[in-house]
């Protein structure tokens, strides 16, 4: 009686997971915006980091950093062309247009040596307010508040298996986070 149970379990099982792998997860690399758009225009990013707060004490941190908004722009767009799911054009040819604007840089410490206050982690971390807009009905579709890309990195004064960067590498590591989050945030409407 056992055996005939153990083998009508393992029919029942099989035949599950045989018809399981027909029927697929509903997994796709395709976006969601698929069919109804397919070109995106990204207008250069705007550079509204507030320069006369950098000398108060609570934002010790912040930091101007010049032309980084240009970098973001170029970066958005390259990440466009890299995804494939919306083709970056000029704005009279684009079904929807990416707004940005830089609203933060900071450069927050996160470890110290032992013996002395040096800092040998930072954080690189870029703020943006975006919106994505919908030009044949002109319309917002989503808006995104102090959006952010980061990356950490150890300084010269780490000790260890550290693997040391300069903060220029950093920052470049940062942007291409922000790019990559962005191009996520516009084609993976869940």
């Amino acid at each position: 009686m056992k055996n005939r149970f153990f083998i009508f379990f393992s029919f029942v099982v099989l035949a599950f997971l045989f018809s399981a792998s027909f029927a697929g997860c509903g997994y796709t690399t395709r976006s969601t915006l698929y069919g109804k758009y397919s070109t995106i225009y990204v207008t250069p990013f705007l550079n509204k980091v507030d320069i006369t707060q950098e000398s108060f004490s609570a934002n010790k941190y912040r930091i101007y950093r010049p032309m980084l908004e240009t970098d973001i722009t170029k970066k958005v767009i390259n990440r466009y062309l890299f995804d494939g799911n919306l083709r970056p054009v000029n704005k009279e040819a684009a079904d929807l247009v990416l707004k940005g604007e830089l609203i933060e840089y900071r450069k927050d410490p996160l470890s110290y040596t032992d013996d002395t206050e040096n800092v040998t982690e930072y954080r690189i971390n870029i703020y943006v307010n975006l919106s994505l807009w919908d030009v044949k009905e002109n319309k917002v579709m989503w808006e995104e508040r102090n959006f952010n890309g980061n990356y950490s990195y150890f300084t010269s004064l780490a000790s260890g298996n550290a693997i040391q960067v300069s903060e220029n590498t950093a920052v470049s590591k940062a942007v291409d986070d922000l790019a990559r989050r962005i191009v996520e945030r516009t084609v993976e409407q869940w």
